[in-house]
């Protein structure tokens, strides 16, 4: 009995504590239905259409009778590429010692200048100091210097185009920190 009795005393204390709580709930709503209200009586806006789309128009390819760009051209039309391309490296002209060297691992170090002829200061990767002008020839794509400014040494090299044939490319050196 005595078990019965605290669990009954248990029972009502809860009940008591438990009486705020269940009388603040049945409060009375009426501010916040009047907020939810004048929220759902706002102006939502409103959704796009969905776009028309135009019609797909077929087109008709009317090049057909020209060369297909997917197939390799023939030796032939390479030669006839290349004759109109006369430029080509000159083998016969004899190598100077700064085209043994890739013309990314040459340093510009500086230009001098006497009886207003300028020359440019090239250092080569074994450290070497080479004095160079106008005309001379550096780096391994027959770069020939074209110029030779306070700041860069500019150059006109020969490359192959992919194509059998070959291009002129610009190039440089800029005198650089070390």
């Amino acid at each position: 009995m005595i078990k019965s009795k605290s669990s009954s005393r248990l029972f009502i204390g809860l009940l008591i504590i438990s009486l705020p709580f269940l009388a603040s709930c049945s409060k009375d709503n009426n501010d916040l239905d009047a907020f939810i209200n004048s929220i759902k009586s706002k102006h939502q806006g409103t959704v796009k259409p969905i776009p028309q789309f135009k019609p797909y128009k077929t087109f008709t390819y009317t090049a057909s009778d020209l060369r297909d760009p997917f197939q390799q051209e023939t030796e032939q039309a390479i030669d006839d590429i290349n004759n109109k391309n006369a430029l080509k490296p000159n083998k016969v002209r004899p190598k100077e010692q700064l085209e043994s060297f890739p013309l990314d691992t040459l340093r510009m170090v500086g230009i001098l200048e006497q009886n207003s002829i300028k020359w440019g200061l090239i250092k080569d990767p074994n450290d070497v100091v080479h004095r160079v002008l106008p005309g001379n020839y550096a780096g391994q794509n027959e770069g020939q210097i074209v110029l030779i400014s306070e700041n860069s040494i500019e150059f006109l090299e020969i490359v192959a185009d992919g194509l059998g044939g070959y291009i002129e490319r610009k190039a440089s050196l800029a005198l650089g920190n070390e």
